[in-house]
């Protein structure tokens, strides 16, 4: 397996920690809102990847979190005079939801930051005992200038940002460049004791803490989430875990690029924004999940018309294929047996180990189709054979996490069948106009 890491700009031979397994942690999101069309585009990136790296053989431990301590999401909270976690609850649910009709519900644990404050509090005392952060007026600090190599994960030299840090009228940091791991508050939003006075967290500090304690290692094999949160999220992750165990927090770092509709940024001031689940809702999961995976996750996906049409019908001929051999099979009384095309099957994947490449590993999923198809044509099939390439195909729309139901034939669904192929052979026309209209009824043809 080849991935592309972020720390250092290339792709690198995937190695784990230990032999066998990975431990991979996503960024999840933060639940003040519904998840948009382009929170949707990690969920399905990393699926794919946890498809990939289990079909190779790993046992993957995936891990996502949710932040539920947010400003926005207490301004909601008193807005509609609830509790936070009547907001929170309500978006982790609608995020479950998208993430499942995606298919991507492979998830090992989804921690959240209420439910790890304890450690989040303790994390920071070390830190501020080790001297790599400090206590300005209930506030809490991270020394940036103490972390060698900060800036290491965004390719950022710190004299660089030093220049282009802006003043700002906080006068409680040592330095621009440092940033909040705990934020005194006096007002009316959930908070926590803590040494340094009643609180809420820094964004940065919560993942790293979620990793330790989820994984119950120092470090990881694979850090993943979106491009932008690359810098400062990550870097600051990175920074808080070089200063309390002396190395990084994941051994490869991995970044999707951002989504566009109609060659145009997604913003709520353009007024654009797209919630995942109306996609959803109206192209269905699987074509939701292609069009996400259409363009290499390291470039950014435009989202156009053209583009979900050109996905449709590349969707359609694979589903059209396969419902042919489910249906020639049942007319046959044939079970699909076991079996499948290795040198097919192996090339599809090599493709999807190459940093994965989806679209020279949908090229050979066609040309398995494509040999489907033409098993099908023969005067009588050879169950053998076409049991071979369902299966080939199977197994890769099931990597790519794509859910075709094979279509199983009631006895009427047969004697319909027979009533469309008696007609044509004796070329009884309007009988089998009627038998075949029924047929499309039923969707099996």
């Amino acid at each position: 397996m080849k991935l592309y890491n972020s720390k250092h700009n290339k792709i690198e031979t995937f190695s784990p920690i230990e032999p066998g397994k990975v431990m991979m942690y996503v960024c999840g999101p933060t639940v003040y809102n519904h998840p948009h069309i382009g929170n949707a585009r990690p969920i399905v990136v990393f699926d794919l990847l946890r498809r990939i790296l289990d079909a190779i053989g790993y046992d993957v431990k995936m891990v996502s979190n949710f932040t539920d301590v947010d400003d926005n999401i207490i301004k909601k909270a008193q807005h509609e005079g609830v509790d936070e976690t009547v907001i929170t609850q309500r978006y982790i649910d609608a995020y479950n939801k998208v993430r499942t009709e995606l298919h991507a519900e492979g998830i090992d644990a989804t921690p959240k930051v209420t439910e790890t404050m304890d450690r989040i509090i303790e994390f920071i005392a070390e830190l501020v005992d080790k001297g790599f952060a400090y206590e300005a007026n209930g506030d809490v600090y991270f020394r940036v200038t103490k972390v060698k190599d900060y800036g290491e994960i965004s390719s950022q030299r710190i004299e660089d940002l030093m220049v282009g840090a802006r003043i700002e009228e906080n006068t409680n940091k040592e330095n621009p460049l440092d940033f909040a791991l705990w934020k005194f508050t006096n007002d009316d939003g959930i908070k926590w004791d803590s040494p340094w006075g009643k609180g809420r967290p820094g964004w940065h500090t919560e993942c790293v803490v979620m990793i330790n304690d989820e994984f119950k290692q120092e470090r990881i094999d694979i850090h993943g989430g979106g491009q932008d949160l690359k810098f400062p999220h990550h870097e600051n992750e990175s920074a808080q875990s070089k200063a309390i165990h002396n190395h990084d927090l994941a051994n490869y770092w991995v970044h999707n690029a951002m989504l566009n509709l109609d060659g145009a940024k997604m913003s709520k001031s353009l007024g654009n924004v797209q919630w995942a689940q109306e996609y959803i809702d109206t192209l269905g999961s699987n074509l939701t999940r292609w069009v996400l995976l259409s363009t290499h996750y390291r470039l950014v996906l435009n989202i156009t018309d053209a583009l979900v049409e050109q996905s449709r019908k590349e969707l359609q001929k694979i589903e059209q294929g396969l419902n042919k051999a489910y249906i020639a099979l049942e007319l046959a009384n044939a079970e699909i047996m076991e079996g499948y095309d290795v040198a097919l099957y192996d090339a599809f994947l090599d493709a999807l180990k190459d940093d994965m490449n989806v679209a020279n590993a949908t090229m050979v999923l066609f040309d398995a189709v494509k040999v489907l198809n033409q098993a099908l044509r023969t005067k009588e099939i050879d169950a053998q054979v076409v049991s071979d390439y369902v299966q080939t195909v199977e197994k890769m729309i099931n990597i790519l996490g794509i859910k075709i139901p094979r279509i199983t034939l009631t006895e009427s669904d047969k004697g319909l069948f027979a009533e469309w192929n008696e007609a044509k052979q004796s070329k009884d026309f309007e009988a089998a106009d009627n038998a075949r209209a029924a047929l499309i009824e039923r969707g099996l043809i």
